[in-house]
Formats: C-alpha cells, sequence, structure tokens
C-alpha cells in the first residue's frame, strides 16, 4: 500500500480556506485566535451530544504541544469566553524528557493565552526501562501520561480531563481493534475514569485531523514537533490504518461521515458518564 498524504495543492487551499475565517492575534494580549466557524461548529455538535461541558466544570487539558492540542486549546478559550455555561480552563504539559523534544516553549505561548499551566516533567524512558513488562514504549509512555494528567487533576481540582483525539483518531482505533483483537471498540466522546471521579471529554471528536492540521498552520500556532526516537523507529499499526482510510476515502468522499454514523453505538459513554454530577 503506497503512503497518502495531502497534495501541496489540497494542503494549501485548505490552510487558505480557514485563514480567510480566522482572527489572527497580534502582539496585543487581548487579541485572541478565533478559531474557524467549521470546527466549533463541530465541537459545539459533539460538546452537546454528549453533554461534555457542565456549568462551574474545572476543565484540565492535555496539551502534548501537536496540532490537535494546540487546537483545542484555542477552541475551549474560545467557548470559555462566549459561553453561557461558565467552567474554568487549564492546561498540562507532561515532559517525558526525550532528547530532540522540548515542550518547555509551550510556557510563554500559554501564559499569553491567560491559562492556568502545569507543566511536569518525568525521564519516561528510564522509567520504562525499569517497570516495562512486554508492552511497547509509545503504550506504556501513553498510560503514564495520562496517570499523571490525573494526578494532576486531582491535586489541583479539576474534574474534567480534556483529551484532543480526532475523528481520524477514532476510525484509526476501531480498524485496529477490529482487525487486531476481533473486536469493534473505539475511543470514547465522554466517560468516567476507573475510579469514578474524573470525567474525560474528547471535544474534538467529530472534527478532522486535516482541519486541525489547517487551522494550526493558518493560525500560526508555536506547533511543537514530536521527535520521539521510540515512535519513529519503525512503521506502526496506526500509520497502516491512516493510510489504509486515506487511500479508500479517494473512492469514497463521505468514508468519515459513515463511519462517523456506524461508530455511535461504540463512542457513547458506557458508564454513565452522562449522567454523573462531578464537581
Amino acid at each position: 500500500m503506497s503512503k497518502i498524504e495531502h497534495t501541496p495543492e489540497n494542503s494549501a487551499a485548505l490552510v487558505e480556506g480557514i485563514a480567510s475565517d480566522l482572527v489572527n492575534t497580534s502582539k496585543k494580549k487581548k487579541d485572541w485566535i478565533k478559531p474557524p466557524k467549521s470546527i466549533l461548529k463541530l465541537v459545539g455538535r459533539a460538546v452537546a451530544q454528549y453533554q461534555m461541558i457542565r456549568e462551574g466544570d474545572r476543565i484540565l487539558l492535555g496539551l502534548s504541544g501537536g496540532k490537535d492540542s494546540m487546537a483545542l486549546l484555542v477552541v475551549l478559550k474560545h467557548l470559555q469566553r462566549h459561553s453561557p455555561v461558565k467552567f474554568e480552563l487549564a492546561a498540562c504539559t507532561i515532559d517525558p524528557e526525550i532528547p530532540g523534544f522540548d515542550p518547555s516553549p509551550l510556557k510563554e505561548w500559554v501564559a499569553s493565552m491567560e491559562v492556568p499551566y502545569f507543566y511536569e516533567s518525568e525521564d519516561l524512558v528510564a522509567l520504562a526501562d525499569a517497570h516495562m513488562k512486554g508492552d511497547s514504549f509509545c503504550s506504556f509512555c501513553a498510560r503514564h501520561k495520562r496517570g499523571k494528567l490525573y494526578t494532576v487533576c486531582r491535586r489541583e481540582g479539576y474534574n474534567v480531563l480534556a483529551l484532543a483525539q480526532h475523528l481520524d483518531d477514532l476510525a484509526e482505533s476501531l480498524l485496529m481493534s477490529a482487525f487486531n483483537a476481533g473486536e469493534l471498540r473505539t475511543m470514547k466522546a465522554h466517560y468516567l475514569n476507573n475510579e469514578k471521579d474524573i470525567r474525560i471529554i474528547r471535544p474534538l471528536v467529530r472534527v478532522r485531523e486535516s482541519q486541525t492540521r489547517a487551522f494550526s498552520e493558518a493560525a500560526e500556532l508555536p506547533i511543537i514537533q514530536d521527535n520521539c526516537p521510540a515512535c519513529y523507529s519503525k512503521p506502526q499499526e496506526r500509520q497502516r490504518m491512516k493510510e489504509l482510510l486515506l487511500e479508500q476515502e479517494t473512492h469514497n468522499k463521505h468514508l468519515y461521515a459513515n463511519l462517523w454514523r456506524a461508530m455511535q453505538p461504540l463512542v457513547a459513554d458506557d458508564n454513565h458518564a452522562g449522567e454523573a454530577n462531578l464537581k
């Protein structure tokens, strides 16, 4: 299977289209970035459909510095300023201390957004060497980062953790689960953690990766490029699923819309997160 990539022409057109819908920031502190209506509309639908944000929520965003989490920070900041539902917003970055990956420049930018920010560092490579048993480093790293985010939520009093996975991530997870485990599973839009004390929300579940990419480029968000040698040393299963889906999309322009409808029973919460009233 050949790798499918966005062509320069398509990518440029998408960025140009989103740029026309942006209010770019200047150096004035109160000149905020306005997310494109195309993304706000999809996020608004997801938030309403899955009852993600409630009055008085204290939301902590897991901010990796990648295009998706950076775009979500801007979106949530916009919602905080304009939504009649009042909620608090903060961000947290977990620095894995991997050579070539330095998310520390995020500190100044998040401060300019007037968002409380928590920066946690830990040598995850050394931790994996000591404790990882029969698992991939990527899986170990992801689980440990999630655990650290839960810890920050509890320590700082945040009842909701926001994650930035998008529709492409959900579709890829569906295929990986079906192909490799014989199960129909994907990421939930809104659910409770095992301890039932933190709600996890994914406001971008209806948004395409191409949209977050185009937005981050058009708005010139200071993206931190991921350079983890463990992740890029060999082809990954998720990348193969991404290429398969992009190839199929060239034959069926409604592919992701159809997958979204098909995934509805899987995306909905199954542990009563929609009924929980955690404050």
